[in-house]
């Protein structure tokens, strides 16, 4: 079958950074879907693992930690999906990825695709949802509902993958008062669009941002990029007891600042369920039914801002170049085809 190998410690430079490779199609285990992959999304991890920043098993041959696909065939002890079903994932740390033309999920952290959207507006989703989810609900622990007494929720990064989705969920889901960071026009315009109350400028000092708006005190905080730039004025700005979320990565974080206000620290990293095999593991199957709810009554939308095709390595060293270069709001997908890339014809029009 065909697949896209990549080379460890590789940039773009490198003409044999990824390449076009005929691969054994796997055979399903118990728990296994075999999806045929009609769009993946690339992901900032897809970049740093192949530029040699985050370390993968040795297993991992093609990158891809996001997909949209139709399941061809399921393991003996499948019971969530049969073939022929439309599904979408962000896959597993610990296996071989989703650029290539058949790939192994595990069926727990599996959802069946959004009735309304086409392969490549879902492969847009799942990591970046996920991660929002599991960040605003399970680690920063925000209630679902609108209470009148509910504080304000700075995401730095509001543009990123993870803050579109992020912003979406906290404006339509809670109470919370959303303010997100963006440094560029078209990024601030982005976030404002997604549902944030307010944008400020992570380029000027976000004390006195914060402070000059008229809103709740900030008892919650995502930081998902450059994290520790931003440390010491996320200390001074949080509200005694405030919830701190991270995503970024960071070879060591100083927490003392945080200390006198008793600020909480939590990190969220999608891929901890399905690589430590969590006894709630399924909760991202669970998920990703919800987010798939949001989307078919138009309460979440896809982030989806580039489309290439087809799925190979030229395609996927564009989308990686995109990716690392930054500014592009939202995600970059490529699509096996010109096909995969269109709506449903009963929502082209919508």
């Amino acid at each position: 079958m065909p697949a896209i190998a990549f080379r460890r410690g590789s940039t773009l430079t490198d003409p044999d950074c990824l390449t076009d490779i005929d691969a054994e199609r796997p055979t399903p285990g118990l728990h296994d879907l075999l999806v045929a992959v009609h769009a993946v999304s690339v992901n900032p991890v897809d970049t740093k693992i192949r530029a040699g920043l985050v370390a993968a098993p040795d297993s991992v041959r093609s990158l891809g930690w996001d997909a949209a696909g139709i399941v061809e065939a399921v393991g003996e002890a499948v019971t969530l999906f049969q073939p022929g079903q439309k599904v979408y994932y962000a896959g597993s740390f610990d296996r071989s990825g989703s650029n290539a033309q058949f790939h192994l999920v595990d069926e727990r952290i599996v959802g069946h695709m959004p009735e309304t959207l086409g392969f490549a507006e879902a492969a847009a989703l799942p990591l970046t949802s996920l991660t929002a989810w599991q960040l605003l609900f399970d680690r920063l622990g925000v209630p679902p509902g609108k209470p009148a007494d509910a504080g304000s929720l700075l995401v730095l990064g509001g543009a990123g993958g993870v803050g579109s989705i992020l912003i979406q969920l906290a404006r339509r889901l809670t109470g919370l008062t959303v303010i997100a960071t963006a440094s560029r026009a078209p990024s601030r315009d982005w976030c404002l669009a997604l549902g944030a109350h307010h944008v400020i400028d992570h380029r000027r000092p976000l004390p006195a941002q914060v402070g000059a708006l008229p809103v709740p005190p900030v008892t919650h905080i995502a930081a998902l990029s450059h994290t520790a730039e931003h440390l010491h004025e996320l200390a001074e700005l949080i509200a005694p007891q405030g919830r701190l979320a991270i995503i970024d990565d960071h070879d060591t974080l100083d927490a003392a600042p945080f200390k006198a206000k008793s600020v909480s620290l939590h990190w969220e990293m999608v891929f901890t369920r399905p690589l430590y095999r969590t006894p709630d593991m399924i909760a991202q199957h669970r998920i990703l039914g919800e987010v798939a709810a949001l989307v078919d009554v138009g309460v979440l939308r896809s982030t989806v801002n580039r489309v290439l095709h087809p799925l190979n390595a030229a395609r996927l060293i564009e989308a990686h170049r995109l990716v690392e270069g930054g500014g592009v709001s939202g995600k970059v997908v490529v699509a096996r085809s010109v096909d995969d890339m269109a709506q449903p014809a009963q929502e082209a029009g919508r």
